[in-house]
């Protein structure tokens, strides 16, 4: 016992010395951003989002057989509206909230461009609720509280050009709604301030 505790502490204080990194180190869910976090492309390839680092982001769980998926036609309006100005979109599919997504990768893809002509950034399928639900969903409510929380799908997060949450939509609010569109304006105005 006593030399397990040694070797212990002897290790303890040569990560110190040495200035490795330590679970002390780390980052608590509460102060990342939403560069912190990753998600994954169709294909499997990883999608980090400090790749849009400087750009405001509209993240929205979508599903393709939900009663809602008319708002797949409208992401690709504020895609068509806003894209040359800096807005990303990105669709993060989800068969959380009544089994319906059944589709995924390619597929997904695939008929996401042929039914609404979608051209924003579709990530893989992930969980977005629960103790699956993909990192990003669970900081999230750690900005926001669990009223913010995705209850059904196209439940819309804005993320601002730094990174920050800076609004939360609710599954009924289209994405093109005035307070949406109002919400992105601002972001872009902050994006073109900042620049």
């Amino acid at each position: 016992m006593r030399i397990a505790l040694t070797t212990f502490l002897s290790a303890a204080v040569i990560t110190l010395l040495l200035g490795q990194p330590t679970l002390s180190d780390e980052i608590p869910l509460a102060n990342k951003t939403a560069h912190d976090f990753e998600f994954q492309l169709p294909g499997g390839d990883p999608l980090p989002l400090a790749k849009f680092k400087g750009k405001p982001v509209l993240v929205v769980n979508t599903a393709t057989e939900c009663g809602f998926k008319g708002q797949l036609g409208d992401l690709q309006t504020l895609q068509d509206d806003y894209a040359e100005r800096g807005l990303v979109i990105l669709a993060v599919p989800s068969n959380d909230f009544g089994g319906q997504e059944p589709r995924a990768g390619e597929e997904l893809k695939g008929y996401c461009s042929a039914k609404y002509g979608a051209t924003y950034q579709l990530a893989a399928k992930s969980a977005v609720k629960g103790e699956n639900a993909h990192p990003f969903y669970k900081w999230a409510v750690t900005q926001f509280g669990m009223t913010a929380r995705p209850y059904w799908n196209f439940h819309k997060y804005l993320i601002g050009p730094d990174g920050t949450l800076v609004n939360w939509f609710s599954t009924p609010t289209r994405p093109t709604a005035k307070k949406v569109r109002r919400a992105i304006e601002t972001q872009l105005q902050n994006m073109q301030q900042q620049s």
